[in-house]
């Protein structure tokens, strides 16, 4: 399908279930993505952060984007990640991604080396150039430690090499001067990262979300969003602390045992284990797996947000 310009509400980036010995677990990927559809999401992510995309080798992300793709049948748009470290590299994936069927691709700056801003923009012209269908750039420093300025997004949003952000930096001036700038450029899609701020971000003039926990509960953030557009703030923001409350299950690993992302990404498969999802709560290695004392902190949000 022809991806909507630009490209509204909630888009969650797809977990992606493994089986106990880390291979894809198909059957459970297609059933997560009917629970998003049923909670009313507006278009999926696969490949990303919370797909475990580094994780994961190229017969695997090619697997998933071939299986969403078909599985979804042009329903809503598919965006797919095409994130490694050099350009020639993320054209090998832009390839397969697009021959599989992706409406879009999003690509991060290159990592690794460092990088300057010059060679940056020349890294998206190049991709773009070459990608049949439009680029959205994921501004993730945490992970690529180069940060995506506000001038040089618009600058690529000016020119056309962008048709979207996904802004995952944490800099809310940062993003705010995106959404500002974006406005002389209507078709450009801003989208937060964030499960914390998106009333904010909406607020502010965002298109839409791109929140792992909507993983755990799309019909919260399709809610949400629905009660922004229609300007019905107070209960928007009451939506939003009720998800704030449920993103709480992301510190279960806190005792320093595991990293951030590792606690995140497990909090969210065993919510989704928990739920009737996916068939096993599995992390791609090396990260660490929750403990049974860690997930049954899991069920206990879970069952306060009245997801059980």
């Amino acid at each position: 399908m022809t991806l909507p310009a630009p490209l509204t509400g909630v888009v969650p980036p797809v977990c992606t279930p493994l089986t106990p010995d880390g291979e894809v677990d198909v059957p459970s990927l297609l059933r997560l993505v009917d629970h998003l559809l049923e909670g009313g999401v507006d278009g999926l992510f696969v490949l990303g952060t919370s797909s475990e995309a580094a994780y994961l080798p190229d017969r695997q992300r090619r697997l998933i984007v071939e299986t969403v793709v078909g599985h979804v049948a042009g329903g809503v748009p598919v965006l797919a990640g095409a994130i490694d470290m050099t350009t020639p590299r993320v054209l090998d994936h832009v390839r397969y991604v697009t021959d599989a069927g992706a409406d879009a691709v999003v690509v991060t700056a290159p990592f690794y080396t460092r990088t300057h801003p010059a060679e940056i923009a020349r890294h998206y012209r190049l991709v773009a150039a070459r990608s049949p269908v439009p680029v959205l750039g994921y501004d993730l420093p945490v992970a690529v430690h180069s940060k995506l300025s506000a001038e040089l997004v618009l600058e690529l949003a000016a020119d056309g090499t962008l048709a979207g952000l996904k802004d995952s930096s944490g800099d809310e001036g940062g993003f705010r001067a995106v959404v500002t700038g974006a406005r002389a450029y209507p078709g450009f899609s801003v989208l937060t990262g964030s499960e914390l701020v998106v009333d904010a971000a909406l607020a502010m003039g965002a298109d839409g979300a791109v929140p792992g926990l909507a993983n755990v509960d799309p019909a919260g953030y399709a809610r949400l969003y629905r009660l922004c557009r229609e300007g019905e703030w107070a209960l928007a923001r009451d939506e939003q602390e009720r998800l704030c409350a449920l993103f709480g299950m992301v510190r279960v690993g806190d005792g320093g045992r595991m990293g951030g992302s590792s606690a995140a990404l497990g909090a969210f498969k065993a919510a989704l284990y928990l739920r009737g999802v996916i068939a096993c709560p599995a992390t791609a290695e090396p990260q660490v797996p929750l403990s049974a004392e860690e997930i049954a902190q899991v069920e206990k949000s879970l069952a306060t947000a009245g997801l059980l």
